[in-house]
């Protein structure tokens, strides 16, 4: 039932992969997604009632790479050794765009930590303008790039 399947043992019962006889190595996800709305102005001049919109995606895009494993059932919990969040609103546009990149040197990689970072930071984003745009969309989250690892790079 299981066979082929590397979350599911052959009772067909889900199991977190057995990561232990993997090297360490470096290891790096980046990530991107945008928010488009129409408060980037707002977000911009640092008029948001609920406050510092950047600075907030930045620092929930921080927390949310750290809590992944707490979030998706089979993430192994690993180290998060760095997190870097891009949050910046469109000078010509009703979008802000994120990028996280976050840096381990563990068995496994941190594309979820990187996917999560940017989900978050997007979500904080729409939270703290839904007063402005409550009709914000969340787009075009994916991961570009990852190093490190047996698979080696690979980059979108």
């Amino acid at each position: 039932m299981g066979e082929g399947l590397s979350h599911i043992d052959a009772r067909g019962q889900a199991r977190m992969v057995d990561v232990a006889h993997k090297e360490i190595t470096v290891r790096t996800a980046t990530a991107v997604g945008e928010v488009h709305t129409g408060a980037t102005s707002a977000i911009r001049e640092g008029t948001v009632a609920k406050g510092d919109v950047l600075a907030t995606a930045r620092i929930a895009g921080i927390m949310a790479a750290k809590r992944t494993p707490d979030l998706i059932p089979m993430c192994h919990p690993i180290a998060v050794h760095g997190v870097e969040v891009d949050v910046e609103p469109d000078p010509h546009a009703d979008v802000v765009r994120v990028s996280v990149t976050v840096r381990t040197a563990d068995r496994t990689g941190v594309e979820m930590e990187a996917l999560t970072a940017v989900s978050v930071a997007c979500l904080t984003i729409v939270d703290m303008t839904k007063a402005v745009d409550p009709a914000a969309t969340i787009a075009g989250i994916g991961v570009v790039s990852k190093t490190g690892g047996k698979s080696g790079d690979w980059h979108r």
